[in-house]
């Protein structure tokens, strides 16, 4: 913490990266649900691929919702725990159920991208924080992330 900063302005940088990282932790929670629904509903000529990638993403995504919300807890911050917190929290929509193979995987994009836009701005304020071992974190999961995105619109074409 710089020489120059207030107690109250380290508590305010605190709170709200503690509040991003919650958000993530939603999110992660509501993704994770949609990801699962892609899985067993994905239909076509690509199920074979779609089923087994979809499931390799929701494991993911569990662990590292799991790491943010541990992170948050070592923060003393308190991670949301219930569908209804993750759902008035997320800025992630739930699945409609009637997404056919290419719409999935664009919404995966989308939803990755808006990710990699959280993780970075968590970056930004563990930076601020001098919370070096936050931003580390999110940095490895926004590239992790955005290798993904890359995959998935080239398997779009």
């Amino acid at each position: 913490m710089a020489k120059t900063e207030s107690k109250s302005q380290s508590k305010t940088k605190s709170k709200a990266l503690q509040q991003v990282l919650n958000e993530q932790v939603a999110n992660l929670n509501v993704l994770y649900v949609k990801i699962h629904n892609f899985h067993w509903y994905v239909k076509g000529e690509n199920f074979f691929t779609l089923h087994v990638k979809f499931e390799e993403l929701y494991n993911e995504v569990t662990l590292k919702m799991d790491e943010i919300a541990e992170r948050l807890l070592t923060l003393k911050g308190a991670p949301s725990a219930t569908m209804k917190e993750y759902l008035e929290i997320a800025t992630i929509q739930e699945a409609t159920g009637k997404e056919d193979q290419r719409a999935m995987v664009q919404i995966l994009i989308e939803d990755f991208a808006t990710l990699t836009e959280s993780f970075q701005e968590g970056i930004d304020l563990a930076e601020e924080a001098e919370d070096v071992a936050t931003a580390d974190l999110l940095t490895g999961f926004k590239g992790e992330f955005e290798k993904h995105m890359w995959m998935l619109r080239s398997y779009l074409g």
